[in-house]
């Protein structure tokens, strides 16, 4: 059972140590800590009696020990004691709820209300000696909500001006950071902006944290806590030659360091003064007592003390600063430029353009003097002029010195840009406050050298001439400037490579012809290139490539091969027809194709880029075509144009004779797939590639295997001789033909292996052996001998010629015939080459010499 604390008020008592401005203050830590002020707090009645249910959690604003107590309503029983120190809460007697008879119900207040300050915003004036860590103001805000709705903490929001004060975020009590310190010199305002914001709570079912914020006005009052500076130091003086008693030499300057209270400032020499200064109190003028001449030294340290002074008229606070004061000559003559015959400020010499860098120039003989003394008579010099051509030696003169000038930039030293140069020479005093100086005109009249090439206005000249130019034509004019002077800036032009032969120049000015003779031909060559050359009179040069493109004129006809053409179109196949021009280039050599007549009209379609010539789109078998012409051999004569895209344009004609025919009909896959190629001629030569391939290596691989089933079998046999003689050609007649097929060759006599015996040349073999025969005898017929050479043998019977194929369907008997091929088309007629490169013999004696080898390789393995 959870017990209510509705049986009694609890009043907690805090008393301090000490005295303080502001009274301590619990922390509100939410109504479910067991620590903080008690505010909202829940017990089981069968807590044991003993038990530390609580702890009190509080603070004093000023830091003082703060101690804890409870008070109940007169007459209750008192449950519970606190510890006073530690505000530890212990149950003392035991807790019973049902004997409970008072009842308090509590209206639970929602977090509504903002809080409000009660001295915000307003202004402080706080000294800027207040000590760090003191409190300077409490800020005050209430917020009418009950519970940590009601509770308030305080902070102040972020800024620059805020970082030298903090809050005390129960109490409000604003203090300075430890470690801080307000400073009126600095900053006489500060602007701390004060948040207060509630402990939260719930409105409308919702958790909610409500703040307001103000703005509190801190100005610093200043205190007397800055001694006097000086202003603009350090401080020089000077006593020059002509001073007298009571001059001037310097006046120093102080002010007070409390800006916000200024005092007066009192000002007085303290040492180094030898008796022959004094100062003004209260202007701070320093002056002369005597006359330069009796200064025993010539530099004085003098230590000036500036004080407050009191209203009182009594001096306070004070600061130092140190003067110097140098004696010196007095500075009554500047700098002069002297030359061969005295003062002189204006010097002038020739010289060539581009000297050697580092070079002296001669010419110029000019000395400086300052006649005062010390540091009166040191001066700097300077060249002032275009560029960084020159540069002037000494820089630091001190009383005199001789001026030497020396070449730093020759490239810039360019006659072509300057005739002359024009500088100042300057001179001036560097350690005085007059600052005297001195000017001279220097004048360097440049003369001119072959310092530069021809240059031409462009690397590349681009020209374009029409092809039927006559010749002397003007092509392209070139120039090139050379910006020396006189002869060294004449130019001449020249012209050589390898497609320079059709031109010629001008050499003066530049205009590229044509040769008198030369004929240009944009078919022929209609691109040139060549360089020009421009050249100075000593022989500096540069060169550019002239580019020449002969523009092509349309003068050619488009030309068919013949003027009358025969195609043979099949149905859904193209016929394709070309015409040439010989001009070289497009538009004049680009061909369009059309069709101008053809009886009857509307059957064929071209195409006007290639010339492929199809049947209309509705023509797709033969019987469609003898439907639309009575002529039995379905041929028709088309009339095709050929017009180039020239202008003027040029046409030509001719007439193609198309005979129209059905594909030959193919059965198989590959029927199917040419049938389904043929609108696809990559996809037919893909396939042809790729079966010769296949072919290709099924002939290596058993020709590879023969090679060594060959190599294992063959053994070296002993040679028989051969015995040759000379006889008549052999003369190889055939049945049914007209023509002789002559071998001629030397007889030759081999012996031969059949049966395990040797036959001899010139004997006769027994019938029906299958042999090689290299003897030169006659053998009877039905016998199968492999002739290679000797004599007259018999014919073989004639081939059988084959079947007729047959017929393609829907094609008609009569229509096309086969040829059936003889003996004559196929083995007699056999024309020999034009050009043999080596005679019949040295073929026949090959052809023996190998027949040799394998007949006596043959016997030697019979015998073995």
């Amino acid at each position: 059972n959870l017990f209510s604390w509705c049986a009694f008020m609890a009043f907690l008592g805090l008393s301090l140590l000490a005295q303080a401005d502001y009274a301590p203050f619990f922390y509100d830590n939410g109504p479910y800590s067991s620590n903080g002020n008690l505010a909202l707090f829940s017990l089981t009645e069968d807590t044991p009696v003993g038990t530390e249910i609580y702890a009190l959690n509080g603070t004093d604003p000023e830091g003082q020990e703060v101690r804890y107590g409870l008070s109940f309503e007169p007459g209750a029983k008192e449950y519970f004691r606190v510890e006073p120190k530690s505000g530890n809460i212990t149950l003392v007697e035991q807790l019973d709820r049902e004997v409970t008879e008072k009842v308090t119900v509590f209206v639970m207040d929602a977090n509504d209300e903002r809080p409000v300050f009660k001295n915000l915003p307003s202004f402080l004036d706080v000294p800027e000696n207040s000590e760090c860590g003191s409190s300077i103001y409490k800020v005050l805000a209430v917020d009418r909500d009950t519970g940590s709705g009601g509770s308030i903490t305080f902070y102040l929001q972020t800024n620059g001006q805020s970082s030298k004060f903090a809050i005390d975020r129960h109490s409000g009590v604003l203090r300075i950071k430890p470690g801080e310190m307000l400073d009126y010199e600095r900053s006489t305002t500060h602007f701390i902006t004060v948040v207060a914001k509630d402990g939260g709570g719930n409105y409308n079912g919702k958790e909610q944290v409500m703040s307001s914020s103000a703005t509190l006005t801190i100005n610093v009052i200043d205190t007397q806590d800055t001694p006097p500076s000086f202003v603009g130091t350090p401080y020089f003086g000077y006593v020059y030659e002509v001073s007298v008693p009571g001059s001037e030499i310097f006046t120093v300057f102080a002010k007070d360091g409390d800006l916000g209270m200024p005092k007066p400032i009192h000002y007085s020499l303290e040492n180094g003064t030898d008796g022959v200064f004094s100062i003004n109190k209260t202007s701070g003028v320093i002056s002369l007592l005597t006359y330069p001449i009796y200064l025993k030294r010539e530099i004085f340290n003098m230590k000036v003390k500036a004080s407050e002074v009191s209203p009182e008229g009594n001096l306070m606070d004070y600061g130092f600063t140190t003067v110097v004061i140098r004696v010196v000559d007095l500075n009554n003559h500047p700098p002069t430029f002297y030359g061969e015959n005295g003062p002189q400020n204006m010097f002038e010499m020739t010289m060539y353009e581009h000297p050697p860098e580092g070079e002296i120039i001669r010419g110029l003989k000019i000395t400086v003097n300052d006649s005062d003394q010390g540091s009166n008579a040191k001066f700097n010099l300077r060249l002032v002029g275009p560029g960084r051509m020159l540069r002037v030696v000494p820089q630091t003169v001190l009383n005199e010195a001789q001026v030497t000038i020396l070449v730093e930039d020759s490239a810039a030293m360019d006659y072509e840009k300057f005739h002359f140069l024009t500088f100042k020479l300057l001179a001036v005093e560097m350690d005085t406050p007059e600052r005297f100086s001195a000017t001279a005109d220097i004048v360097i009249h440049l003369l001119d050298t072959n310092d530069n090439a021809p240059k031409f206005s462009s690397v590349y000249y681009i020209a374009r001439i029409p092809e039927n130019s006559p010749g002397n034509s003007n092509v392209v004019s070139v120039t090139a400037t050379d910006p020396d002077s006189g002869f060294w800036g004449e130019v001449k032009y020249s012209i050589y490579g390898s497609g320079a032969d059709l031109f010629l120049i001008h050499s003066a000015s530049g205009i590229i012809y044509t040769q008198p003779w030369a004929s240009l031909d944009a078919e022929v060559k209609s691109k040139y290139n060549f360089y020009v050359k421009a050249e100075d009179a000593e022989g500096k040069y540069s060169l550019a490539e002239v580019f020449v493109t002969v523009l092509d004129l349309n003068d050619h006809p488009p030309e068919f091969n013949e003027n009358f053409l025969e195609k043979t179109m099949i149905i859904g196949a193209l016929v394709k027809i070309e015409a040439q021009d010989d001009d070289a280039e497009g538009p004049n050599n680009v061909i369009e194709y059309s069709i101008m007549k053809t009886d009857p009209e509307n059957i064929f379609d071209i195409n006007a880029d290639t010339g492929e010539i199809k049947l209309k789109s509705y023509i797709k078998s033969m019987d469609i075509v003898q439907n639309i012409t009575k002529q039995n051999d379905c041929t028709w004569s088309v009339v095709v144009q050929a017009q180039d895209r020239g202008s003027p344009s040029f046409s030509t004609t001719t007439v193609v004779k198309i005979d129209i025919t059905e594909a030959t009909q193919l059965r198989g896959p590959w029927a199917s797939f040419f049938v389904q190629s043929r609108d696809k001629p990559l996809h037919i030569l893909g396939m042809i590639a790729g079966v010769i391939s296949l072919m290709v290596v099924v002939t290596v691989f058993i020709s590879t295997i023969m090679f060594m089933r060959n190599k294992k079998s063959n053994r070296i046999l002993p040679h028989r001789r051969i015995r040759r003689r000379n006889n008549p050609p052999v003369t190889f007649k055939f049945p049914n033909s007209g023509e002789k097929l002559l071998i001629q060759e030397p007889e030759v006599m081999v012996g031969v292996n059949c049966s395990n015996c040797n036959i001899a040349s010139g004997h006769p073999l027994p019938p029906n052996h299958n042999m090689n025969v290299v003897t030169g005898h006659h053998w009877s017929p039905n016998h199968n001998v492999s002739m290679v050479s000797g004599r007259h043998w018999p014919p073989p019977p004639p081939p059988n010629a084959p079947a007729l194929p047959p017929l393609l369907p829907g094609g008609r008997p009569g229509d096309r015939q086969w040829v059936v091929p003889t003996v004559l088309g196929t083995v007699a007629q056999i024309k020999p080459k034009r050009n043999r490169n080596r005679p019949v013999d040295s073929v026949n004696a090959a052809l023996v010499s190998e027949l040799k080898m394998r007949l006596d390789q043959r016997r030697l393995a019979n015998c073995s």
